[in-house]
């Protein structure tokens, strides 16, 4: 049995629910409350130093890093992939996937929306202008190379669900959450509509898990 510390809202974590649910692997869910610093705590830190969500805990190993987990997941249970055969194709699934965690993400991540406001003295309002800047310009970007590729059918890739499909929901959720524009990026839009009617996507959504807080 997996555990999984995570958080409802975290992107991150909403991507390793997405995995696993796929994967078809059961896990026991332990929420860190990341509004009060949980995270930080000392019996958590000992567990991953660099004091984030998710951890996957799989019995043997402490995992660090959505995508990376994800990727040890794939190799160890194979069936049914969320990367494509051919190397060729895992790169572009990748990239997608890595537009989203290394270029969208860390800037729209908790502890740097609070260091705006508390260290730099940021308005809430300037702070979700900066929000919504960064996440509807990568957006527009991976729309541009969704639609360049030429790859895309219901998912991101062809008609199999893929890790860059894992990558892109959870971010339309917090786009979502902070008004961002969306109407640019159809392509984008299409996708996530259709992921969200898989039970994989949908049972993970924030909305569903214990520690949902409005």
């Amino acid at each position: 049995m997996f555990t999984l510390y995570n958080a409802a809202r975290s992107s991150a974590s909403f991507r390793m629910r997405v995995a696993l649910n796929l994967k078809g692997l059961p896990f026991e869910y332990v929420a860190i409350d990341l509004r009060k610093g949980v995270q930080s705590r000392e019996d958590y830190r000992r567990l991953n130093p660099q004091e984030l969500v998710p951890l996957l805990d799989d019995g043997t190993a402490h995992l660090t890093q959505s995508l990376a987990t994800i990727e040890y997941l794939e190799e160890r249970y194979p069936q049914p992939p969320l990367l494509p055969h051919a190397p060729l194709d895992r790169a572009y699934v990748r990239g997608v996937a890595l537009a989203v965690a290394c270029e969208i993400h860390p800037l729209n991540n908790l502890r740097v929306l609070r260091y705006l406001v508390r260290d730099m003295q940021v308005s809430d309002e300037k702070k979700n202008i900066w929000y919504r800047h960064w996440v509807e310009q990568g957006l527009a970007q991976i729309e541009g190379g969704l639609v360049a590729g030429g790859r895309t059918g219901r998912y991101t890739f062809a008609d199999q669900v893929t890790v860059a499909d894992i990558c892109i929901v959870p971010q339309i959720f917090n786009a979502q959450r902070f008004d961002c524009r969306l109407d640019h990026v159809p392509t984008v839009m299409r996708i996530f509509e259709n992921c969200m009617q898989l039970a994989a996507f949908e049972n993970a959504r924030p909305e569903k898990q214990p520690d949902f807080v409005e």
